[in-house]
């Protein structure tokens, strides 16, 4: 959540930011009509409490000196009923900025570039050079008719479109995966977390899922809780309203999850294959940091999410995220994007991001620095999205009978 104080006080650059995010026009006008008007409330409130603080006092004086204080009394009264009147309005409109604030995303840092989608991301570097085949790759689709590895008629069948089974070798692949890519960030100094996979609705608005996003997703019929759309959501809640010591930080986290997202599909986009999933595997990155760490452990967990991948002998590209394809706690994101020989293109299978206080400051997360409480920098990223890792490996490590051989570094795991 933005803080208030900074609206208030330099709202013009808070909405040169949010415009830069692309946030709607609506959206930043009743942002600024409820700042304004709060401050007028407050700034019609202070002098009367002021006024009502000295005539109180002035009133012990009189009653002491046995003068009259009829009219004192009276000014009192009517300046009392001022006061409760405006502290209502106050009260009002700080909870009414609250809500709105909730739905306003996070600002973008200076140095993320302006643009309006996916298509004004910047490209910072390329690992790795592609594969090139004798034969004409195939896509994981057609590559698993021989293998006989992913069944989208029985996902289908079973819960419904965008739902898969994993058969034979790719089961034992995802698995494989999973336990290499924990292993991989331990290797990094980062510690395994077990969560759950259900959540309540205060730990979704800690990362900035609820209220804005709650169609996209999967709700618990009966029950205030909600499927985990990623594992940051608990992992950074773990921390939720409570005070750490400076010593404890940087806390630096891995999980294995399932995560759930309705929004998978939308636009009609990747309608084939395993690209977009409502259920995917995925193993997380998260980090608990002080300010002036963040951006160190940023490229930290960039750098992680990469020599991951190069490993994994699979060619990817780093992108710098645009303000208009930012997601929505990110103050800067780095996407990795692998190559799908298959579709001849590179595709997303890692999203870095350094939220910076925005999440803190929803969740409480704070550090004790002396006297004072401050809050921490939290900042999360996939490392890596297991299924997509799984069908670049098909398709990069395809050979020309339609086999697919397995990576060395993760022989000893099938």
């Amino acid at each position: 959540m933005l803080d208030i104080k900074m609206i208030q006080n330099d709202f013009e650059t808070v909405c040169e930011k949010l415009r830069k995010k692309r946030v709607d026009e609506s959206l930043i006008e009743d942002l600024r009509v409820k700042s304004l008007e709060l401050k007028a409330q407050k700034a019609a409130l202070e002098p009367l409490q002021a006024d009502q603080n000295a005539k109180s006092k002035l009133l012990g004086v009189y009653a002491r000196e046995k003068r009259d204080v009829s009219e004192l009394r009276a000014t009192l009264t009517e300046n009392k009923e001022k006061i409760n009147v405006l502290n209502k309005n106050v009260k009002a409109l700080e909870e009414a900025l609250g809500a709105l604030a909730k739905t306003i995303p996070n600002l973008p840092d200076d140095g993320v570039p302006e643009g309006l989608d996916e298509d004004d991301n910047v490209e910072i570097k390329k690992v790795l050079t592609p594969p090139v085949f004798d034969f004409t790759p195939k896509e994981h689709w057609d590559l698993d008719s021989k293998q006989e590895w992913i069944d989208f008629e029985r996902g289908v069948k079973l819960s419904k479109s965008r739902f898969s089974v994993l058969k034979n070798q790719a089961a034992k692949l995802e698995r494989a995966l999973i336990n290499y890519m924990l292993d991989f960030n331990t290797s990094r100094g980062f510690t395994e977390v077990g969560v759950p996979y259900i959540v309540n609705r205060t730990t979704l608005e800690g990362t900035g899922q609820l209220p804005k996003f709650e169609d996209d997703l999967f709700k618990i019929e009966g029950e205030d809780l909600f499927l985990i759309p990623t594992a940051e959501v608990p992992l950074t809640n773990l921390f939720q309203d409570e005070i750490l010591s400076a010593e404890e930080l940087p806390i630096k986290m891995t999980s294995y999850t399932a995560c759930f997202r309705k929004e998978a599909g939308s636009a009609g986009r990747d309608t084939r294959g395993m690209i977009r999933q409502h259920q995917f595997d995925k193993v997380e990155l998260v980090c608990i940091s002080k300010p002036e760490e963040s951006d160190a452990i940023f490229d930290e967990m960039v750098s992680c999410a990469s020599d991951l991948l190069t490993s994994l002998g699979l060619a990817h590209r780093h992108l710098m995220l645009c303000g208009g394809d930012l997601g929505f706690s990110a103050a800067k994101t780095v996407d990795l994007e692998v190559w799908f020989p298959g579709q001849n293109r590179y595709r997303e299978i890692s999203s870095i991001s350094n939220t910076r206080d925005f999440q803190a400051r929803r969740a409480k997360i704070r550090y004790k620095e002396g006297k004072k409480n401050i809050l921490v920098h939290t900042l999360n990223g996939s490392s890596l999205a297991v299924g997509r890792t799984l069908i670049a490996i098909m398709e990069n490590y395809q050979n020309a009978d339609g086999t697919i051989t397995i990576p060395d570094v993760l022989q000893k795991y099938m």
